[in-house]
């Protein structure tokens, strides 16, 4: 995956109301490997790995690279938001701009948990890279995805079809620095 450049990382751990998003450490492996072994996150997404698969294949400290933000509610793990560079998309309204990607726990669901980290992600990202659009890809199957894109500021660019369903593709304009 591609970074972001030369953003400064990891940063300080960044705090909301109700979430720390901060760089993903060892103690966080057991969660990334109930994410990507979850049918549930992985409705829309192609489907869950097999856990002894995951296991075998995550190394000891997950994800580690800039863009790659841990969410913790109370200590514990439970979500994952990618912000990373959209190189080799497969859309040319994509290429290029940074993608932002989000799993979270299925008992993190339905609280704003994705809204709030997925929005002070952004916000660590207007002020490491100002300027910067962003581009959010789902399934248009994907209701709570389809919400928070739009909550988020996501305009549809455009839908397609890829892996067998109707994808939607959003952009959020570049956020200009006020002076």
């Amino acid at each position: 995956m591609e970074d972001l450049g030369s953003v400064a990382w990891p940063p300080e751990p960044i705090r909301t109301e109700r979430l720390v998003l901060r760089a993903p450490e060892p103690r966080d492996r057991p969660a990334f490997v109930d994410l990507h072994a979850s049918p549930e996150v992985h409705t829309y997404l192609g489907g869950p790995r097999p856990r002894e698969e995951v296991e075998r294949e995550l190394p000891e400290a997950p994800e580690r690279w800039p863009g790659s933000f841990v969410v913790e509610r109370d200590g514990s793990m439970i979500g994952h938001v990618l912000l990373r560079r959209a190189a080799g998309h497969r859309r040319p309204a994509a290429a290029g701009k940074a993608d932002l990607g989000y799993l979270f726990l299925p008992s993190a669901w339905g609280f704003g948990y994705a809204t709030e980290a997925c929005a002070a992600a952004l916000g660590w990202l207007d002020d490491a890279l100002p300027g910067e659009p962003v581009v959010l890809t789902t399934q248009s199957a994907n209701l709570g995805s389809m919400r928070l894109a739009a909550k988020l500021g996501f305009t549809e660019v455009e839908r397609f079809e890829a892996w067998g369903s109707e994808q939607w593709l959003g952009l959020r304009p570049p956020v200009t620095p006020s002076g």
